[in-house]
């Protein structure tokens, strides 16, 4: 029998050598070393072998409590190989039935297989990732409505309502998904419905007023960070999303229309974006200084990527504008404001907007896009943007010295 003092004088050779403890338990000895438990018997006529770990994490001890369990189940006429193979296969179906595994195919076959951008795919998985830490490592069918209102009043208890908001949607969904997938039956996130603090539609902070929007086109103008100066004054001749100007590429660009693919867009449809004579002119000087790369807005540090998103509030925070006052969200009600109090056709503006029509019938039926008009309304607000910048530049009068050189 075996010591373990003679395990440990053990060494190895070139091919694998057996060496017997009793009742069929052996060790395996490698050649690089190793060491493992095994357990030879008969069952049915037939000669098996079951594994039962390596030493040392499997002590001389346990490995015979493991041959002496083996040995009651063959009394039993029961085959331990098979029994261990059936552990094996409920952990394997254990851990792929957990909220992690199916958040994680869930963001594969429904999210990324369904083409849903990027930006979406990322805030799921940063969601999954909050509700992994307090709930991934558990079976679906084991988490109960409380579990996941704790996860969802900590976001809320940060101020962060939206965010609590989506996070129980994306809950239901991977649980919707378990239950198609036979790992559970009910969705418990679907049961705190109505638990949660409404996030409203409180719009986002917008600078509207004309005074005040001639002051921030005179900020823009005045950064002294070009690539960002430039990006600003994109985003407000062109009232798109920041997401979609921060993932634009040049090659979208062509014939004064900015085209952006469906999969960047929040809608999920192509949109085109006529560009004015002043964005033309702006991109004409971005493209001095990103031209070569993929993206317009093409960070300087991370090579293939374009800028981080926070770079434009960071940066009207820098003007001045407090989170408060102005959002880099806060373009696009800029712009909607302005064109209809100035009695632009309102369904050109929402084209303008990329905003999805409300009514089901009518949507299915009006794909009318009204190009002329929107190529009208863009350039007469870019040059409205540029009368309000004008109209509150301080003019400096000449001094009475200077007038009378002048002969003024």
């Amino acid at each position: 029998m075996l010591t373990d003092l003679a395990i440990k004088r053990i060494k190895p050779s070139p091919s694998p050598i057996k060496v017997s403890d009793s009742g069929g338990l052996h060790l395996l000895v490698a050649p690089t070393g190793s060491r493992l438990w095994k357990l030879a018997y008969r069952f049915a006529g037939k000669q098996k072998t079951l594994s039962f770990g390596a030493y040392p994490e499997v002590s001389l001890a346990d490995a015979r409590a493991r041959r002496e369990a083996a040995k009651a189940q063959l009394r039993q006429g029961i085959d331990p190989g098979k029994v261990v193979k059936a552990e094996k296969q409920a952990a394997v179906a254990a851990l792929a039935n957990t909220f992690d595994a199916a958040g994680t195919e869930w963001v594969e076959r429904k999210l990324v297989k369904q083409g849903r951008s990027n930006s979406t795919i990322k805030r799921a998985r940063w969601l999954l990732g909050i509700l992994n830490a307090a709930i991934g490592d558990k079976q679906l069918t084991e988490i109960e409505p409380p579990e996941i209102l704790d996860v969802l009043r900590r976001i809320e208890a940060q101020g962060n309502h939206e965010a609590a908001v989506r996070m129980r949607a994306v809950a239901s969904s991977v649980f919707r998904f378990g239950i198609a997938t036979g790992a559970c039956k009910r969705d418990p996130a679907a049961d705190l419905r109505g638990a949660l603090t409404s996030a409203g539609s409180e719009p986002r902070p917008a600078i509207v007023e004309p005074t005040e929007i001639g002051q921030l086109m005179r900020a823009i103008d005045e950064f002294p960070r070009p690539l960002m100066r430039l990006a600003l004054k994109l985003l407000s001749l062109t009232a798109v999303r920041p997401g979609e100007l921060l993932s634009a590429e040049w090659s979208e660009i062509e014939n004064g229309v900015w085209s952006i693919p469906a999969d960047k867009t929040k809608m999920r449809t192509a949109h085109r974006v006529p560009l004015s004579r002043q964005a033309l002119a702006v991109l004409d000087e971005l493209r001095v200084i990103t031209g070569s790369k993929k993206h317009l807005l093409a960070s300087p540090r991370k090579r293939g990527q374009s800028i981080a998103p926070n770079q434009f509030n960071y940066a009207l925070r820098e003007m001045g504008f407090g989170q408060n006052e102005m959002v880099a969200h806060g373009f696009r009600a800029m712009f909607s404001t302005l064109a209809n109090e100035s009695g632009q056709s309102s369904d050109v503006i929402e084209l303008c907007l990329a905003h999805r029509e409300r009514n089901k019938v009518r949507r299915a039926y009006n794909r009318a896009e009204r190009w002329p008009e929107r190529v009208a309304l863009m350039q007469w607000y870019a040059g409205h943007l540029d009368g309000l910048r004008e109209r509150g530049k301080v003019v400096e009068l000449p001094n009475k010295k200077t007038a009378q050189k002048d002969g003024l």
